[in-house]
């Protein structure tokens, strides 16, 4: 039985509460930008760092993941309200809009339901990764050069920002620049490596202040109260307008998330559960709705923000929340003048760190197959173009015809023979039955429908008196119906040629089946052989009933 994250606690270490206080930090500027972008309250961004964190951190099975505010959840959010005729800037309609939201994943966690997501393969979660780290580069340029990139999609915003380099502000360009360079230079040594992100945010925020150097900060978006966030009351009566969008935020948030595991993985070897980080942001996302949270979920920039300030449990993104509550509370004014390019330098070196760490996977990807790498491509630019939870689908779509193409280039049949000293050679399958003796053939595959044309034109042509055993031992319990259509029509076309088939190798499950569909009455008695406590003794009894078949001549 799994058991829930917060049983798995354990204890923090000296650098999860640095960690924590940079990503609290960054949780400052990048929260309120957010909720400002999409028309929320700027603060409503803010305290979306604070009580999600903490019970995002404490339950999830992913354990580095920092549940937050994201700018995807954020322009969603605003779509459903705007969509709802509601009022973004409502507390009553954020605060049930993230407790609906919430609901929505528990019921997924609870349900199980993150096994669809496992059915996405590697190369699509490549492309997925990719594309999300790409949104988060993207997404902080305005921040970085004070120019705010044009286009439909990221890719378009990236080239524009590309091209337009003379609009970029000199000010803010050499800002964010410095942020990058003093972020190398103590990443460069050692005992400064995991801090290297709060030294940089320090180190040129201090100096912008110093020099007097004109840049938007955390200030030009909202005043930060000296507060912690209090109990909001959500408005019950919009509950109607906002359930279907609450699910569009759950798949975009749960989206998000599913690319995090797979960029961080759990330090103590513990293995994810999706499902487990489904009914963890759903606490997080019920229980910040009460507190002025907007809608939440794992926050892939916010993770990596961790991981690279030294994060090594789930207490680095519990302290996050604490250290937010406590800056908040305490710091307010300093933490308004932090500039914000420095927070998009920053940004840019953690989406940067991981694309680059996502490279090793993008060669393995190039070097396996050109399905494989098609899937990755399209995934990719399906995330930079797509609304996300359009994109995990449509990655679901192309991994599972990834695998109907691969499954059907992998079923085959081969011809089993015996040799002098008991044993069974592998042979190619013949092309006709010979009569009157018995062909073993071997099946390998999964009865799924797009293999079995490959097994119809494999198959050989039948002859009078001649036995064919068929080996299952590979089909699943429960085959598809095509297969069991494809056997009825197999063993109609040896009957009437005057041979017959015999089955081996056959579970329990598959029996049954071909009891109720008929097939054990068409094969005859005796013709399903049941799998036997050793590998081919049910090959071995199967032969035997062929041979005394075709010696009694009946």
């Amino acid at each position: 039985m799994r058991r829930p994250g917060w049983t798995r606690l354990g204890r923090p270490k000296p650098s999860d509460v640095t960690a924590g206080l940079v990503t609290g930090l960054f949780s400052i500027p990048e929260g309120m930008a957010y909720a400002s972008i999409a028309g929320f309250n700027p603060v409503a961004g803010l305290f979306s760092g604070v009580v999600p964190a903490i019970v995002g951190s404490l339950t999830a099975r992913t354990v580095l993941m920092v549940t937050t505010l994201t700018s995807a959840i954020a322009l969603t959010g605003q779509s459903v309200l705007s969509d709802a005729g509601l009022d973004p800037a409502d507390a009553g309609n954020v605060a049930l809009l993230g407790i609906l939201s919430g609901v929505v994943m528990l019921l997924m966690g609870l349900l199980r339901l993150g096994v669809v997501l496992s059915f996405v393969s590697n190369a699509v979660m490549v492309g997925f990764s990719t594309g999300i780290a790409l949104q988060i580069v993207v997404g902080v340029l305005k921040d970085a050069t004070a120019y705010q990139p044009r286009g439909h999609n990221k890719l378009v915003q990236l080239g524009d920002w590309l091209v337009h380099v003379g609009s970029w502000e000199l000010a803010a360009t050499l800002v964010a620049l410095a942020t990058v360079a003093v972020w190398a230079l103590a990443h460069a040594v050692g005992r400064l490596r995991t801090v290297a992100l709060l030294v940089a945010m320090v180190v040129v925020s201090a100096a912008v202040a110093i020099l007097g150097t004109e840049v938007e900060l955390v200030a030009d978006i909202a005043d930060i109260p000296s507060a912690l966030p209090h109990l909001t009351a959500p408005d019950w009566s919009a509950t109607g307008h906002l359930v279907g969008g609450a699910l569009s935020i759950a798949l975009v948030a749960l989206a998000q998330a599913a690319g995090i595991s797979p960029s961080v993985p759990n330090p103590d070897g513990s293995k994810p559960d999706v499902d487990g980080d489904f009914t963890a942001q759903g606490l997080a996302n019920v229980a910040g709705g009460f507190f002025q949270s907007m809608p939440v979920g794992g926050s892939l920039s916010r993770t990596g923000v961790a991981v690279s300030a030294g994060a090594r449990t789930r207490w680095a993104g519990v302290f996050s929340g604490i250290w937010l509550a406590l800056i908040v509370l305490a710091l307010a004014p300093l933490a308004e003048h932090i500039p914000m390019p420095v927070i998009g330098g920053l940004i840019i070196v953690v989406g940067g760190e991981l694309i680059v760490g996502k490279v090793p996977d993008i060669k393995l990807v190039l070097r396996t197959s050109r399905l494989s790498t098609a899937a990755m491509v399209v995934t990719f630019l399906a995330t930079t173009q797509l609304p996300l939870q359009q994109a995990i689908v449509l990655g679901a779509v192309l991994s599972l015809l990834l695998y109907c193409v691969q499954a059907s280039r992998q079923a085959k049949l081969l011809a089993l023979t015996p040799t002098a000293d008991g044993r069974w050679r592998i042979e190619d399958v013949p092309a006709k039955l010979p009569a009157g003796q018995v062909t073993v053939l071997d099946y390998s595959g999964v009865s799924l429908f797009a293999e079995l044309p490959a097994i119809e034109r494999d198959w050989p042509e039948p002859a009078p008196r001649a036995v064919l055993v068929l080996v299952l031992r590979t089909l699943p319990d429960v085959p598809s119906s095509a297969m069991v259509k494809l056997l009825h029509r197999l063993a109609e076309d040896l009957h009437r040629a005057g041979g017959r088939l015999f089955l081996a190798g056959v579970r329990p499950p598959l029996a049954k089946i071909a009891e109720t569909t008929g097939l054990a009455r068409k094969l005859g008695p005796g013709a399903i052989v049941p799998t036997g406590d050793t590998l081919f003794a049910a090959v071995d009894t199967a032969v035997r009933r062929g041979r005394e078949w075709i010696d009694s001549g009946t």
